[in-house]
């Protein structure tokens, strides 16, 4: 199932709204335009990272108290067979797709929860004058499918904290894929680029189909 969609069915408006720091009035607020005006439309900004810790993104949380953190949220929501799940959350038995690199895996141990925008991307685009409380519902993003991605752990380990200027999907046709989830959860969340990711996001763009960016902001 879509994990928008999960979202939406599993998560009371209220205490999603209380998760992604949004008020009522806000939650509708939104940005909608082709990949290509999408990336001309990211602010550009230096990029500091004086003070980062990663303690300061506080996660895995359990938002809807179902017993299940944000972690299994992913993972139930992307399987492509669906685990069995017993005790407090634990998974057994699924099967997953990891866009990153073209791989299946069976055993959750085998796969990462990453950040599409990395928390200390994040931090430096932006992230780092924000309170705690949002820069958790930042971390634990489930009112969109495309800040958090189960993928294999080494391949997520690999790419670390880079931005598309210095890392993309080793699977060559995963990587329009990816420049579309990196520009909407950069939109969403309203972060800046640096110089150098806006040339390679610019450059990306114009060999990928100028597909519709629909976000919802997070704030």
């Amino acid at each position: 199932m879509n994990r928008h969609l999960r979202a939406a069915a599993t998560i009371p408006a209220a205490v999603l709204a209380a998760t992604l720091g949004l008020a009522h009035r806000a939650e509708a607020a939104g940005y909608s335009a082709p990949l290509t005006t999408a990336v001309a439309d990211l602010p550009v900004a230096t990029e500091i990272r004086t003070g980062y810790s990663r303690d300061l993104f506080p996660h895995w949380i359990d938002a809807d108290g179902d017993g299940c953190n944000t972690r299994n949220e992913v993972l139930l929501a992307e399987a492509v067979s669906a685990p069995t799940v017993t005790g407090t959350c634990t998974l057994s038995g699924g099967r997953w797709y990891s866009y990153y690199d073209n791989a299946y895996w069976t055993a959750t141990g085998d796969l990462d929860i990453d950040h599409m925008v990395p928390l200390a991307e994040a931090w430096d685009s932006g992230a780092r004058t924000w309170t705690t409380s949002r820069r958790q519902a930042y971390a634990n993003d489930l009112g969109d499918s495309r800040p958090l991605a189960a993928v294999t752990d080494n391949v997520n380990q690999a790419k670390s904290d880079q931005d598309p200027a210095t890392w993309l999907p080793p699977y060559a046709a995963a990587r329009c894929r990816y420049v579309n989830e990196w520009v909407a959860t950069k939109t969403r969340w309203r972060l800046t680029v640096d110089s150098a990711e806006k040339s390679a996001l610019t450059s990306l763009a114009g060999g990928c189909p100028n597909a519709t960016i629909s976000v919802t902001y997070a704030y």
